[in-house]
């Protein structure tokens, strides 16, 4: 299986704004990439090392703003708090995009960790994981049902008889991140893919012999978001990561420039995608 790259888009931070999305969205696909990426945060404590930026546009929105600037791209989310959000509005909006960009989402999503976070929205933190996995249940039958008949007991939603169209244009793949033994569990039994962040190559390794034993196929995408920046870091080590990645089994990436002006996020992406082309990763030239 060829390895593909997607790459973050400037979302948040000081280099964020509707045009900096467009552009940089835009010279992704005449770069090559094949997909472009957003973050999702809701609310940010004030004394939080991470993430950087609670300046941060919201995920779904941006994505439609996306879908409208570019053609062929994947738009994904890197990840979405599924359980922070009611499934059927999720269902809705990504359906909605999905059509509207001719079929081009690729929805990760997570159960979260910041506690902060699902208190400011009345959600329950220690739930998050059954919720995660209710809202994955309710996504697959509202995108493929037409008449619906269940209930839902975390999220105590009941759905007698309703319908929730449009269905998007196909099969969303919906690629599970977390790093832990349930995140990966979760990956091997209901994803599609599963999408790990900042993890070294020897940390990535242990995560991907896990995977691979419940799913061995190669249409089950091993995806991993990096840190790489090449206007900072050196170019030949990003490349020696790049190959260790590749040795143990990585199949997609997700680099992230650093919050800078918008100019220097341009030249970062298209550093990028000449290091990802010498490195042996497939870019849709």
């Amino acid at each position: 299986m060829n390895a593909t790259a997607g790459v973050h888009l400037p979302q948040a931070g000081p280099a964020a704004s509707g045009e900096a999305l467009r552009r940089t969205a835009v010279l992704a696909e005449e770069l090559g990439f094949a997909d472009v990426w957003v973050s999702d945060h809701l609310a940010v404590p004030t004394d939080s090392a991470y993430p950087p930026s609670a300046y941060v546009f919201e995920p779904l929105t941006t994505m439609a703003w996306i879908a409208a600037c570019t053609k062929r791209v994947g738009i994904g989310t890197t990840v979405l708090v599924l359980p922070m959000r009611h499934p059927l509005t999720v269902a809705k909006s990504i359906a909605t995009i999905d059509q509207l960009s001719g079929g081009r989402v690729i929805l990760g999503v997570a159960a979260g960790w910041l506690k902060a976070e699902f208190d400011a929205l009345g959600v329950p933190f220690d739930e998050r994981g059954a919720r995660t996995d209710e809202a994955i249940a309710m996504l697959r039958k509202l995108w493929t049902d037409d008449h619906i008949t269940e209930s839902f007991p975390v999220h105590q939603s009941t759905l007698v008889s309703m319908r929730a169209l449009p269905h998007p244009v196909g099969h969303v793949p919906l690629w599970i991140g977390g790093h832990a033994d349930v995140a990966l569990r979760r990956a091997i039994e209901v994803g599609d893919g599963w999408h790990g962040a900042f993890l070294s190559p020897e940390q990535t390794e242990i995560r991907v012999k896990k995977l691979r034993v419940g799913r061995p196929e190669e249409s089950f995408p091993i995806s991993m978001r990096t840190r790489w920046d090449p206007l900072e870091d050196d170019e030949d080590l990003i490349l020696f990561e790049l190959e260790k990645y590749l040795e143990v089994g990585v199949t997609h990436f997700v680099p992230e420039p650093r919050q800078r002006s918008l100019d220097l996020y341009l030249k970062s992406m298209e550093s990028l995608s000449e290091i990802m082309i010498r490195g042996g990763v497939e870019m849709e030239k």
